[in-house]
This record gives C-alpha cells, sequence and structure tokens, in this order.
C-alpha cells in the first residue's frame, strides 16, 4: 500500500491516525460485549474505517454525510459522545432514539448525521433532497451518502443518481465496495468491471479508489469538495475494501474463501498506515501503546456511564405523542370575499398562495413545471415562481420521496404531486418507512407533503382509478387528508403545509372540475382532524368522505321520510372520533361510506370504532357501503356497477327498517 502525504503536514497525519484507530478499538470492545451479552446485536466495520474516517475528516463539521451501519468511523469522527453512542447500542434513553431502534438506524441534527434505514436505498434520495437544499441555498456545501455493493443494486440507487446528475447536485455517492452483499458474492450482484462505470451511464464523473488507503480517501474527497463548490455536480466514489467480518457477528465468513480473507487481512488500513508513520518517524511504537491506552480507558469510561444508566420506561401516551412532531396550530379565518371556484381551482389557489408565504416551499412531480401537472393544477407556476422551486422529475417516485424527506432535514418546505394516486406504489417505500417513522425513531420531522390524485368515475381503468387511501391510515406517523368540497380543500392544504409532518393529501379527480362553490379568496386554513357535520338528523347517520360525501347528499334527497345526520370526516388521520361517536349515539343506526373496496377498507376501522365505543347506543349493526372487492374496470357501465353508490340507497331503506 503507498501513501502519499501530499501536501498534509505530520500533525494532520497523527490526526489521521488518532482518527481510524478509536473506532477499531470501539469495535473490539464491542465484540466482547456482544459475547457477553451486553449489547444485541452488532455490524462489524472491521477492515473498512479507512472509508468513514477518511470521508468524515475531509468534511466540514456542518455539511451532511449519510452513513450505512458499517461506518462508525463516521459518528466518532463527527464527535459523536462515546456515552451516547453506548447508550444508544444498549437502548437507553441518553441514545438518540429514545430505545425505539438500534445500532446506527439513528441521526443527529447536531452533527449534519442522517443515519440509515434497514431499506438501504432511500437513504440515496435523501442526500439528494439535502444536496439539492445546498444547491438552492448556494452555500457551496455537499453531501455524502454512503452505500454498499449490494445495495446499489436497488432501484433506489439508479433513481437517485439519475436526479442527482440530471439536478447537478453537490453530492458524492460513496460505494463501499466490500466484497460481499450478507453472502451473496459481487459475481452475483452485477456484470461490469468496476462499480465505477456505472456512473458513465448517468453522466457523472466516477472513480474507483483504494478504500483501505486513508490518505487516498481523505484526499479524493478534499479535491472533489474544491471542484464541486466550482462546479456543482455528483459524483460516483467506488471505494475497493473487505468486509472482514460477518454481515453481522452471526452470520459469521464461512462462504468467503480463506485466501481471499488472506490477501484482504494484509491489506488492514491500520496496520498498514501505522507502519506507513512509523517507518518515516512520525510517530514511536511508545506514543501507539500511550495512545491505545488513553483511547481505551476514554472507551471503558464512556461504557462505564451508559452501563449504568437506568433501562429505558415509557408509556402509552408518552410512546403516541411521539408519533408525531407537535404543532401548534394557529387557525387562520377565511374572510368575506370569495369567488366561485372549482375544487382544482381551489387546491391550485392554496399551492399558490403558500408559495407566496413560505420562501422555503418547494414542489416537485412530473410535467408539473412548463407543462402545468397532467391536471393543470400548477399552470402558470413556472412564470411566478421559477423552476428552481417548480421542478420538474424523471419518472423516480421513490427518490423523489426520499429528497422530499432530505429538504425537510435541510430546513425546506415541499410538495410532492404523485401524478396518479395509483403509482404511489413506486414510492411507497420511503413513505411508511422512512417520512412515517422519522420522528418516532429520531425525533427528526418530515415536513412533506404528497398530492394524491384519486379515485374513479372517469373511466381510467385498473392504473388510474384506485382509492388507496387506507394503505396510509394504517401506517402510524402519516396524517391523511382527503376533502369533498373546494373550500375544505383549499384550507386543509394550507393548513397540510403549515404542518411539520408527513401529509397524504387526497383529491378526487372526478370532483376537480364537476363541483364548484363559493371560497374565501384570501390565504385561510382548516385544522386537521376535525370533521364536519353536513345535516342534521335523528334517524340515521352517514358518515363518509371524499366523493362519499356527494353520493350521500344526492341519494337522501329522495329519501325525505329519513331524517340524516351526514359527516364529512375531511381528515382520516387524525380522526375526529368524537364527531363520530356522537352521531351514532344520537341516531342509533350507522352507515359508513367510502369508495374503497369493502375488505380492508378505512371503514371496517370506523365500524370497529363504533362497535366498540357506542355498541350500548346502537339499535342495528354497523352498515358499510363501499365498492366491489375487485379492481376497478374501465367501461363505464362496468364502473357504475363496481362503485358503492350503486348499492347506498337500499342499504340505506334496509337499515331504516331494520
Amino acid at each position: 500500500m503507498i501513501f502519499n502525504k501530499a501536501d498534509l503536514h505530520n500533525k494532520d497525519l497523527i490526526s489521521l491516525y488518532k482518527s481510524i484507530l478509536l473506532p477499531r478499538l470501539i469495535e473490539e470492545k464491542m465484540l466482547i460485549l456482544l459475547r457477553q451479552g451486553k449489547i444485541s446485536k452488532w455490524f462489524s466495520g472491521i477492515g473498512q474505517e479507512a472509508i468513514s474516517v477518511g470521508i468524515a475528516e475531509a468534511l466540514a463539521k456542518d455539511e451532511y454525510i449519510l452513513p450505512m451501519h458499517r461506518n462508525l468511523g463516521v459518528f466518532t469522527s463527527k464527535n459523536v459522545p462515546l456515552e451516547r453512542l453506548f447508550s444508544q447500542f444498549q437502548g437507553k434513553a441518553n441514545g438518540f432514539t429514545k430505545g425505539r431502534d438500534r445500532s446506527f438506524h439513528f441521526g443527529s441534527k447536531d452533527h449534519n448525521i442522517v443515519g440509515m434505514i434497514s431499506h438501504l436505498g432511500p437513504q440515496l434520495g435523501v442526500a439528494d433532497g439535502i444536496a439539492l437544499a445546498n444547491k438552492l441555498l448556494d452555500n457551496k456545501k455537499i453531501t455524502v451518502v454512503f452505500t454498499g455493493d449490494g445495495g446499489a443494486s436497488e432501484g433506489d440507487f439508479h433513481e437517485a443518481l439519475n436526479i442527482a446528475s440530471v439536478w447537478d447536485l453537490p453530492v458524492i455517492f460513496v460505494v463501499e465496495n466490500n466484497g460481499y452483499g450478507l453472502s451473496t458474492p459481487n459475481s452475483e450482484q452485477y456484470n461490469c468491471k468496476k462499480f465505477s462505470d456505472k456512473g458513465i451511464g448517468y453522466g457523472m464523473d466516477a472513480y474507483t479508489i483504494d478504500g483501505n488507503n486513508i490518505l487516498e480517501v481523505y484526499q479524493t474527497i478534499k479535491e472533489l469538495k474544491k471542484e464541486i463548490a466550482i462546479n456543482p455536480k455528483p459524483v460516483l466514489l467506488e471505494c475497493m475494501t473487505f468486509r472482514m467480518r460477518g454481515h453481522e457477528e452471526a452470520s459469521g465468513t464461512k462462504y468467503v474463501p480463506k485466501e481471499l480473507m488472506d490477501m484482504w487481512s494484509e491489506k488492514d488500513p491500520i496496520s498498514n498506515y501505522e507502519k506507513y508513520l512509523l517507518d518515516n518517524k512520525i510517530i514511536s511504537i511508545s506514543f501507539i501503546k500511550d495512545l491505545k491506552l488513553e483511547i481505551k480507558k476514554s472507551i471503558n469510561k464512556a461504557w462505564l456511564k451508559a452501563d449504568n444508566e437506568n433501562d429505558i420506561s415509557s408509556s402509552a401516551i408518552s410512546e403516541i405523542s411521539d408519533v408525531f412532531k407537535s404543532y401548534d396550530f394557529k387557525g387562520i379565518k377565511e374572510n368575506c370575499i370569495t369567488k366561485p371556484l372549482r375544487l382544482i381551482d381551489a387546491i391550485s389557489q392554496a399551492l399558490e398562495q403558500s408559495f407566496e408565504k413560505h420562501d422555503n416551499l418547494i414542489i416537485m412531480g412530473q410535467d408539473i413545471a412548463e407543462y402545468g401537472g397532467v391536471f393543470k393544477i400548477t399552470d402558470g407556476f413556472v412564470k411566478k415562481f421559477g423552476k428552481e422551486r417548480i421542478r420538474n422529475t424523471p419518472i423516480c417516485e421513490s427518490a423523489v420521496v426520499s429528497a422530499s424527506y432530505g429538504l425537510s432535514i435541510n430546513g425546506f418546505k415541499s410538495v410532492m404531486e404523485m401524478q396518479f394516486a395509483d403509482f404511489v406504489s413506486s414510492g411507497f417505500n420511503p413513505i411508511v418507512n422512512l417520512l412515517a417513522k422519522s420522528f418516532y425513531r429520531w425525533g427528526e420531522n418530515a415536513d412533506v407533503v404528497i398530492r394524491m390524485p384519486t379515485g374513479a368515475g372517469v373511466g381510467a381503468g385498473p392504473f388510474h382509478s384506485q382509492s388507496n387511501e387506507a394503505w396510509f391510515t394504517n401506517t402510524p406517523g402519516l396524517k391523511v387528508v382527503y376533502p369533498a368540497f373546494p373550500s375544505d380543500a383549499k384550507g386543509l392544504l394550507i393548513s397540510s403545509i403549515n404542518d411539520p409532518n408527513p401529509v397524504m393529501f387526497f383529491e378526487h379527480k372526478a370532483l376537480y372540475r364537476s363541483i364548484s362553490e363559493e371560497v374565501s379568496e384570501n390565504y385561510y386554513s382548516i385544522e386537521l382532524g376535525k370533521a364536519k357535520l353536513l345535516s342534521k338528523g335523528n334517524d340515521i347517520s352517514i358518515i363518509s368522505y371524499g366523493m362519499g360525501v356527494h353520493w350521500a347528499l344526492d341519494t337522501v334527497k329522495s329519501l325525505t321520510h329519513i331524517s340524516f345526520d351526514i359527516i364529512d370526516l375531511r381528515t382520516l388521520m387524525p380522526l375526529d372520533k368524537d364527531a363520530v361517536f356522537q352521531s351514532a349515539n344520537k341516531t342509533g343506526k350507522v352507515i359508513i361510506l367510502h369508495e374503497d373496496t369493502m375488505i380492508g377498507g378505512f371503514g371496517s376501522e370506523l365500524a370497529s370504532l363504533i362497535n366498540e365505543n357506542c355498541f350500548e347506543s346502537l339499535d342495528a349493526p354497523v352498515v358499510r357501503c363501499a365498492s366491489l372487492d375487485t379492481p376497478v374496470p374501465f367501461s363505464l357501465n362496468l364502473e357504475g356497477e363496481f362503485l358503492a353508490k350503486h348499492r347506498l340507497r337500499d342499504k340505506i331503506l334496509k337499515l331504516y327498517e331494520y
């Protein structure tokens, strides 16, 4: 291994040695503690320390880095206190996740670290979002994100690189090529001579370096930083190294040929760098001995402090209260100056006024810029707010969701438009595993609104018509909003953008241009989690949202002998349980109406809640009126048969006569 000090002074070389030695000695301690049962699991980075340390030391302290689970050297080089790290490993309160996650599945804004999630790929898109914020701020900072040769097979890797290249983002994608993805060798992971070749296809600079040579890693990052500061661009950096221990300790390394393990043992990043420093008389044997003793003392002291910390305790109330970031809603009332607006116009106006209100608001989506979106909601926005804020995206739903989260981390608000709600399945992973869990896991909110043009009734067929709100009401950490009227859509969207938590905002396509009402022209807000009583009656309660509300209002016109409570939920999460229970207790008969299919629809949850809380007041079973348990058909005749409206009148009459 050839070390080139270039213009580094001896004190710099010694500092790097101290930095690379610390994580190795911590790991040796952790492996002992693992055998003693003091920690539950360990992902070893032994043999890969030069990458973590070399990169982290080359960055400014306020530059973001997104490591993986074998990058202990990132945390130590970023000066994360050891006692907090050790508390984290034991699931104690002084850690970073209140015992809710383990090892390196955490971040720290104070140290500009965004921790990994087990799904690996989304963090690459998060780095895009952080880098985009840096570019918009023109602060000359770079972002570095890690992945492995295995994780880079995921679609998120390709989406993130494509977005970074198209947008010229100042981000370095580091691939730690360590030979294996768990037990799968590189030969079964990709079929090119070197990993950096993949960068060529995305039109970005790509390099392969010796990841076990700390000076080469450190100096490469320093040089790339200089280039990117002058000319913002993404870089793919392949760091060749080897995983000397199992994927995690329980996995072992029996699948690795002995000769391969022996070869890489001779390339150990610490022993080789240590030999270089000794040969050049930069340090001495006694220096090494004293330094190791000093580091071990600090490790043992920090471990003892963490070990003596009480086991964490909590309560149901405190756990639930940490699912969302608290938000002090301050309502802004409507004024008396109104204008007739369709649903689509009200949504567009809410977005426009929100852009005027928040200089840090970005909207991203396919064809939303000059084209104005497929439904023309953002038509004219580019001329008014510019392409930096109104951003066309490639067809990369997953990476764009992740980038929205990265923008939030770096101080921006974002709205993402799914072209159709059906397409959210391509971005499902980062929504339910990243946005939804973020605040609960490590106290970082996701200031993201995802707009979801949804629903049937327009003959769009199985791929453009489904109602999928129940996918998200079943995921703690997401707010789900579903307005039925223009005035509600405007006020609720404004509130969703102001809310610092992730919001899924459903907009029924068939309502976009089919309904209108007088809407206040000012910037106003409606509190999330508050249902609206549209009519008062004593015989039957109809509880619905979205298109179902209009079906209910239309159907009851001919049933004048029955009096109805009609409740428009408006938001599904948080749910206005009080309004639901109050109506159910009053009428004793309840129909839950929604466009979604029967099995697994949100009505199932509502029926269960009413049964549990209002049973003694009920005069009949709770009735669900939903669409057929089939995909949404294309033919208008078939679609009419599919939709819940087709069965609503009969269900009302049957319930009334019960």
